[in-house]
């Protein structure tokens, strides 16, 4: 009894937590996307092929979610836009508090687009709602086709989900189509994009993104 009540107010403070992100992210009319996906699935490189391309039209700001080291975010730094690293030290997951922080630190006002990219971890981070508006959960295919029956929360509270490193797809056991399969169970309309960074064929997800910020700002307008 005493775990679930202890479980219950570590939940509810991040919850809280959550609703003073989401509010602060729509006084700057910032759009955040929560990206999330197991260790080495691609989601920094992905980051790096999604901010180059709406740059043009979007200003983007990252919080780079990690264990230890500043590795992701001096990538994310080198393409010239504000990041700012969130070490959980030793925690699986971002907490809304955590992010918190990191807001605080980000040129709000000047922002369009808040890429959020959490801990390399399949399931503690399907968990904790962050403030974000939508979810990206990524999955490698040299992780196996198995993964969104395993993990389902992960797969079922995305939006849409990157099945990334397509390009190596026959020198591994992956079967695309069951993965696919296994998704829609859990979302029958939720987008599938099946990408390769090396080839740099990312650009439906890409669209997807900016159609993303573009659904948030129509919503916005049509309340006031």
């Amino acid at each position: 009894m005493k775990i679930d009540v202890l479980r219950k107010s570590l939940f509810a403070v991040n919850d809280r937590a959550a609703e003073e992100n989401r509010a602060l992210l729509a006084r700057h009319g910032v759009v955040a996307l929560n990206i999330m996906g197991g260790a080495g699935c691609g989601k920094t490189t992905l980051l790096e092929k999604i901010i180059p391309a709406v740059r043009g039209e979007l200003a983007v700001g990252v919080l780079e979610g990690d264990l230890a080291t500043t590795k992701d975010a001096d990538r994310i730094a080198a393409l010239g836009v504000p990041v700012i690293q969130l070490l959980t030290e030793g925690g699986c997951h971002l907490t809304a508090t955590l992010v918190q922080e990191g807001l605080r630190r980000l040129p709000l006002a000047d922002l369009d687009l808040l890429l959020i990219e959490n801990v390399g971890n399949p399931i503690c981070p399907a968990n904790f709602d962050l403030g974000e508006h939508f979810r990206l959960a990524v999955l490698s295919v040299s992780e196996g086709d198995d993964k969104p029956a395993k993990y389902p929360y992960l797969f079922k509270k995305a939006d849409a989900v990157a099945i990334t490193k397509v390009d190596v797809l026959a020198a591994t056991d992956f079967n695309l189509d069951r993965a696919m399969a296994d998704i829609r169970v859990l979302g029958p309309a939720k987008p599938i994009f099946a990408v390769s960074a090396r080839r740099n064929d990312t650009g439906a997800l890409t669209d997807w993104v900016r159609s993303r910020c573009g659904s948030v700002a129509s919503k916005a307008s049509s309340s006031r």
